[in-house]
């Protein structure tokens, strides 16, 4: 796509000094915000503009695909449900043209195959509508630290556990290991507070925005039986500490 799409007034970013390697991040963040709905548009951009981004919205999908291939945005939110080219297309186009800078996919499709589908075509992160604006903002600023140059990879291991948040792999003793979201989440957040206890409220306030398992959800603590199971083999037990919540620790060695 040579020239801007019909009706779209450019507007150049300004242009700011490269940042160094293990620098802080630039204190003005340049962001593509890809949404067609309007009055959501102006309300996200105005958090946005307050919480320090600078924000240049793409109401379609044509003009979306145009700014992410001329503009040197340092992260973009873009909506898979947008008119003219769909965000899907404009993600895979820009992955294709080997732009590199981290996308959120915010969308209002959230089966299990949409989200497969926007983190295949090269989505960075997946946030389904509706949402806070706090995780949305703490979302934004985890893929710009995991975006900087020498930034250090997400992984972490404990006794014979291996989890890697980037790659959203687990395995024990090298043996992939199958989650839900859901338990994902708790063990993310475990492992995340670790020799800790986490809270009933914590973990419920995790699970808050998270509808992958409507329909099928069980209580906390049958996620808690499931991944124990899990863990069996990894060195790890988690610990019900009565009228306060779960402990991930490590295993007393046995005799």
């Amino acid at each position: 796509m040579n020239h801007p799409p019909t009706g779209y007034s450019a507007r150049p970013i300004p242009e700011r000094p490269l940042s160094l390697p293990h620098r802080a991040m630039p204190s003005v963040m340049n962001l593509l915000l890809a949404e067609d709905d309007a009055i959501l548009a102006d309300a996200l951009g105005a958090q946005l503009r307050r919480a320090g981004f600078e924000v240049e919205h793409a109401p379609n999908g044509a003009v979306a695909e145009y700014l992410l291939l001329k503009q040197p945005f340092d992260i973009a939110i873009l909506d898979l449900g947008l008119p003219m080219v769909d965000g899907l297309t404009v993600l895979k186009r820009a992955r294709a043209a080997r732009r590199t800078l981290p996308v959120l996919v915010l969308t209002a499709l959230d089966s299990l195959d949409d989200r497969v589908s926007g983190l295949n075509a090269g989505a960075d992160d997946y946030l389904t509508k509706p949402f806070d604006f706090p995780e949305l903002e703490a979302r934004l600023h985890a893929l710009m630290r995991r975006a900087r140059p020498g930034a250090a990879h997400n992984a972490t291991t404990l006794g014979d556990l291996a989890f890697d948040r980037d790659a959203r792999r687990a395995s024990v003793r090298g043996e992939p290991i199958e989650l839900s979201p859901r338990e994902w989440m708790l063990l993310d957040l475990l492992l995340s507070q670790r020799d800790r206890v986490v809270t009933k409220d914590q973990i419920g306030q995790a699970w808050a925005l998270d509808r992958s398992e409507a329909g099928g959800t069980g209580s906390i603590e049958v996620y808690i039986h499931r991944l124990r199971r899990k863990l069996e083999q990894s060195g790890l037990a988690i610990r019900t500490v009565r009228g306060l919540g779960y402990l991930l620790e490590a295993e007393a060695p046995r005799p």
